[in-house]
């Protein structure tokens, strides 16, 4: 009898452990950490919470330290769907051949960033930000970086040589106009809709800090899916996944796009984003 129940629970070990192999695998999503950290947990679990009933199965929103982490994480397969902002949705493909972007905000096919000042600056364009501490959000953002260093030089301005010390990196765009607006830093540059958010909600002091000017536009953030997914996650699963984010209606989830700040997801392809690449091969961000 005792030799007849060991068998039983070895059988039974044996298959509970098969039954965990053949369990669908979980789908992992990452976004950069461009703003304060409460408010991307409750965008990107939301969205989590929506992908894992649309799809049938478990999503898993994965947190970044900064913007190198989820692209490292991207590039392990750690994470299998990220939102990039553009640069660092190009770093991401290149690190991961066969990666596609699949979908964007309809505001990311004409997004601009703006660059602030302290309220006592003196200044009317880009060339008298020259002599002042400036500050830049992340070293890897679009809005944050890349094109406000690519207007300033256009502008003339020499971004290593012509502040008062190099240009800093606060890190996120929030950070950056707080910062301005502390007088920690004179002038700075950030995302657009990130200033636009904070005026609305009133959590800008205007008596301290304000806009000079905006950018031209250019493309901007992006879902990218990892290659290989529909071998992990079976056939079909790339275009079962667009048409969920397509899907994302004002109708239905409201709660879901105000939180991206949009009215929908349209679609998107690598190729939009082939002149960021070449700006950035010009700055030497990418290699």
């Amino acid at each position: 009898m005792k030799r007849f129940i060991f068998l039983l629970v070895l059988l039974t070990g044996v298959l509970s452990s098969c039954s965990g192999e053949t369990e669908k695998p979980v789908l992992k999503i990452g976004g950069i950490p461009d703003q304060e950290i409460s408010r991307l947990e409750l965008r990107f679990n939301t969205m989590a919470e929506h992908l894992s009933e649309e799809l049938d199965m478990e999503v898993e929103y994965i947190p970044s330290v900064d913007y190198a982490a989820l692209v490292t994480a991207f590039q392990r397969g750690d994470i299998q769907l990220a939102w990039f902002g553009a640069l660092t949705g190009v770093q991401a493909r290149l690190s991961a051949p066969g990666s596609l972007a699949i979908a964007q905000r309809p505001r990311d096919e004409k997004f601009h960033s703006v660059y602030v000042i302290g309220k006592d600056v003196s200044a009317s364009e880009l060339s008298d930000l020259k002599g002042l501490r400036f500050t830049f959000g992340s070293e890897s953002s679009t809005s944050g970086h890349l094109f406000p260093r690519f207007f300033l030089t256009e502008a003339g301005v020499d971004v290593e040589n012509d502040f008062d010390g190099p240009p800093s990196y606060s890190g996120s765009h929030d950070k950056t106009w707080k910062l301005v607006e502390s007088g920690s830093f004179q002038a700075g540059a950030l995302s657009e809709s990130v200033w636009e958010r904070a005026n609305k909600e009133g959590s800008v002091d205007l008596e301290k800090v304000r806009k000079l000017s905006t950018t031209p536009s250019y493309f901007n953030y992006h879902w990218v899916l990892r290659s290989g997914v529909d071998s992990e996650f079976g056939s079909g699963f790339t275009e079962e996944l667009t048409q969920a984010l397509l899907g994302i209606s004002k109708e239905n989830d409201q709660d879901l796009l105000d939180l991206f700040q949009a009215d929908s997801f349209i679609a998107t392809s690598n190729s939009n984003y082939d002149p960021i690449e070449t700006v950035a091969r010009e700055l030497n961000l990418v290699e």
